[in-house]
C-alpha cells in the first residue's frame, strides 16, 4: 500500500534556526537542496518533506498537525526542543495503543507531535 502522507512542507521564517532545530531534536541531517529549502534526511520510499523559508509567520496554531518520528528517543528529543528556541505544549504522554507523544512549538511557531512506539 502506498503512504498516505507523502510529503509535508513546515514554513520557517528563519532557516538556519529552524535546520539547527530539528537537526538536533530529531537527530538527522538536514540539506539546503534548493535556496530556502531544507529536505529532510531520507531515502527510497520514505515519507519525508522540507523546511521553506517563508515570509508570513504562522498563524494562530490552525492547521494540519504532523508527526514527525522519534521513536526511541522521545524524551531525548523533548529534552532538546527549549534549547533551540521550541517550547513544549505537552510532554510525553500515552495515545492509547497508537505509542507516545509529546506535542510542542518548533523555533518557528509551528505546532508539532513528536512520536514515538
Amino acid at each position: 500500500m502506498a503512504h498516505k502522507i507523502v510529503w509535508l512542507d513546515i514554513p520557517v521564517t528563519d532557516l538556519e534556526r529552524a535546520k539547527a532545530f530539528y537537526s538536533n531534536v530529531l537527530a538527522i541531517e538536514m540539506e539546503e537542496e534548493f535556496p530556502g529549502v531544507a529536505v529532510f534526511a531520507h531515502e527510497g520510499d520514505e515519507i519525508a518533506g522540507c523546511l521553506f523559508k517563508s515570509d508570513t509567520p504562522p498563524s494562530g496554531g490552525m492547521g494540519p498537525m504532523v508527526y514527525l518520528n522519534a521513536n526511541g528517543r522521545l524524551q531525548e528529543a523533548v529534552d532538546m526542543v527549549e534549547q533551540y528556541g521550541g517550547k513544549v505544549e505537552q510532554p510525553p504522554h500515552a495515545i492509547g495503543d497508537f505509542g507516545l507523544r509529546a506535542m510542542i512549538t518548533d523555533s518557528e511557531g509551528n505546532h508539532i507531535a513528536l512520536h514515538s512506539e
